[in-house]
């Protein structure tokens, strides 16, 4: 999904923009998207998984698929809004992802930054918790 905002025009309501169309994991990566779609920043939902580990047979056997892919930015970012100490795991999957695929552009939007992010735009975090 991608949106685009033309030049002075309104933005468009959330209920119209890309991001209601798309089935989202969490309520937080919604409203992420809608504040993407709000600035005109194209974005694709959870486009590519990284294979991280295989097993003897050479299949992939871990993997790890970041929240959005900004094609304008080259850059994917995973949002992470679970308590800091929840997200250990996921930290060591986006270190994992870095060592494999050093080329690979990938931004960790941590929950005290996304609270800060809701704030600015004057929203309300209710719901938000543990993605």
């Amino acid at each position: 999904m991608t949106a685009r905002r033309r030049s002075g025009a309104r933005p468009a309501h959330p209920a119209v923009s890309p991001a209601a169309g798309v089935r989202f994991a969490h309520p937080s990566e919604r409203l992420f998207a809608s504040l993407l779609d709000i600035h005109g920043i194209r974005w694709c939902y959870e486009p590519v998984e990284f294979p991280l580990r295989w097993d003897g047979s050479g299949a992939p056997s871990s993997g790890f698929r970041p929240d959005f892919w900004l094609p304008e930015l080259h850059c994917f970012v995973e949002l992470t809004t679970a308590d800091q100490r929840l997200v250990t795991r996921k930290n060591a999957k986006v270190r994992r992802l870095r060592q494999l695929y050093p080329e690979v552009h990938v931004v960790v939007v941590y929950q005290r930054d996304f609270y800060a992010l809701l704030e600015h735009h004057g929203l309300d975090r209710a719901g938000t918790d543990a993605a």
